[in-house]
């Protein structure tokens, strides 16, 4: 579904760039009016990002307003394409490759009608806004008046995003049933009978701002409080009320996004989405295959030398035994802090450049810690003084073994998503690179690669945290497997959730809440393997051409320090890097 361009908005685009212009001047103005544009399209993360001229707007998710977002996509494409790229700067050209990929796949996304799919079982409209304050500062009173301006416009924020998903469900682009058990919990798990419970009124607990005095400050935390019980609320409610009546009971009956109407084809962008390759999904599967198989003899291994007979007893001996599992939330959290901490001691012996910006630890919200993954990373704001966060599940504590912490921490933390991220966010690059770009394959193939250096931190000290890591490593293996088998291959949930057990020592509720996300989020997962395979890829070449001149540091520095960029552009900058240092 695809509505024509505007042509007055086209024509205006076209005619900003004046007559004779050098290339260079044309691709700097067009960068700096793109990134204007990428701010008022996104006035809440703007916010975050220390520009204040949209702290009274929140998003905008109809597809009306898709529709005009494509339109200025191509807008912007066109005006790129009449730009010689051969006449920029090798950094600028690196620049135009990874804007014209952006530009180019907002325009083909919004072709798709699984466009009008707002969620998967992982995230939704009602978790993003219910966890908007973490990103936000809350330092004067005008940040919080700006803060209860934006929540007080959920309700039109809801019903656009209702609308769109009451077309989605008319057109049959709906989840499966297989994945929505804890759906439901998610919206209602927000609604708080006592407001100062509640999520949205957690910056009202905080220190008074020096600006705002005893009455005022008083008067913002009625407001609040009145907003959740009259606003808030009754929106939450709306929706539930909206998912168990026009929602749940049109569920797909197969789990596949290739039963859709035009699935087959949205599965293949996503794919070159995810991966930023050509590969199919055969190709896919079948690297799965072949990892699995070798990750599964390493583990084999590992069990022997554990003194078990099989893969299978020693995994099902750490799947059992209390002693690798918390008793309370705090002792997870405890654990998964020391080893941050561990962690932290040791990074500079594997990089040369680390950030500024410090990461904390928190628990995943109740209301969505039963069916979301084992862990994940929030990036912070510097601008705004606002640090990242490792969020750790305490749900289902007997799911959350001690001797996943090594490598769960690894990704999420330092050397993985943290590391990478904050280093970004202080990069002299373009903004829009900077704040805004963004690529699965590279961002999660690198905290991939992070868990594997683990081993030269010595963090896997014992056989139950070395089965620890390679189960992770076989996780991210038979992703590649499952996902290409629901949505290319005809697997449904249960053949999933088999291949999952007997190839990985994960729990049965990490297997459930990830295969249910595998279904409802296509392609996603793919990204973290062909990533993590491409990146080692590189450092034994670099090995290879190197010899006793390679510096892991500084791989690491070539690796990262141009922010998260698609592969092909990955193995042009490692490359140059190579015949850099042999000319030294």
């Amino acid at each position: 579904m695809r509505r024509a361009l505007l042509p007055l908005a086209l024509a205006a685009f076209i005619a900003a760039a004046p007559a004779g212009a050098a290339p260079a001047d044309d691709f700097h103005r067009l960068l700096d009016e793109h990134y204007a544009w990428l701010l008022r399209e996104n006035p809440v993360y703007a916010t975050a990002l220390g520009v204040r001229d949209y702290d009274d707007r929140i998003d905008d998710l109809s597809l009306a307003a898709r529709d005009r977002q494509a339109a200025q996509a191509a807008a912007f494409l066109a005006r790129l394409d009449r730009i010689p790229a051969a006449q920029l700067t090798p950094s600028d050209r690196a620049t135009y490759g990874i804007l014209h990929r952006s530009l180019s796949e907002n325009v083909e996304g919004n072709r798709f009608p699984q466009r009008t799919m707002l969620f998967p079982t992982y995230s939704g409209w009602h978790q993003g806004f219910a966890g908007m304050a973490s990103g936000l500062p809350f330092r004067t009173r005008h940040d919080f008046e700006s803060y209860l301006s934006r929540i007080e416009q959920y309700p039109r924020l809801n019903d656009q995003a209702m609308e769109v998903t009451a077309q989605a469900v008319r057109g049959g682009y709906v989840l499966p049933c297989s994945v929505l058990g804890n759906f439901e919990k998610s919206i209602t798990g927000v609604i708080a009978d006592d407001p100062t419970k509640s999520r949205f009124y957690e910056p009202f607990l905080g220190a008074r701002p020096a600006d705002v005095t005893a009455e005022q400050w008083t008067a913002l935390q009625v407001r609040a409080q009145s907003d959740v019980r009259t606003i808030l609320n009754p929106a939450y409610a709306k929706y539930a009320q909206f998912y168990r009546t026009q929602y749940a009971p049109h569920c797909a009956k197969s789990d596949s996004i290739s039963a859709q109407p035009g699935g087959r084809e949205y599965y293949a962008f996503r794919v070159r989405q995810e991966t930023t390759t050509n590969l199919t999904p055969d190709e896919i599967h079948a690297i799965g295959l072949r990892e699995s198989a070798r990750i599964g003899a390493d583990m084999d291994r590992v069990a022997k030398e554990a003194g078990y007979p099989t893969r299978a007893a020693f995994i099902q001996a750490l799947r059992t035994d209390p002693q690798y599992y918390a008793e309370t939330p705090e002792e997870l959290m405890r654990a998964s802090a020391r080893m941050a901490k561990t962690i932290d001691g040791k990074m500079p012996g594997l990089f040369r450049t680390l950030p500024r910006l410090p990461y904390g630890i928190r628990e995943i919200p109740a209301e969505t810690a039963e069916g979301t993954t084992t862990a994940y990373y929030s990036g912070g704001a510097p601008e705004s003084g606002i640090a990242g966060t490792y969020y750790v599940n305490t749900s289902k504590l007997d799911q959350r073994p001690f001797w996943e912490i090594p490598a769960l921490t690894s990704h999420e933390a330092v050397p993985g998503h943290h590391h990478q991220i904050a280093l970004q966010q202080e990069m002299d690059l373009p903004p829009f690179r900077r704040n805004f770009s963004s690529f699965t394959a590279f961002t999660e193939g690198w905290g991939l690669y992070a868990e594997s250096l683990g081993e030269e931190m010595g963090l896997y000290d014992t056989p139950a945290k070395k089965m620890g890591q390679l189960s992770y490593q076989a996780w991210r293996a038979a992703r590649l497997v499952v996902d290409t088998g629901i949505h290319s291959k005809g697997w449904n949930k249960a053949k999933a959730v088999a291949f999952m057990r007997a190839n990985t020592a994960l729990s049965d509720a990490n297997i459930d809440a990830e295969v249910n996300r595998y279904i409802s989020w296509p392609a996603q997962a793919l990204g973290y393997k062909i990533g993590e395979l491409k990146i080692r890829e590189l450092r034994t070449r670099a090995e290879k051409a190197l010899g006793p001149k390679f510096d892991i540091r500084s791989f690491h520095d070539a690796v990262l320090l141009q922010g998260s960029v698609p592969l092909d552009v990955l193995e042009a900058q490692v490359d140059d890097w190579i015949a850099s240092e042999k000319a030294k």
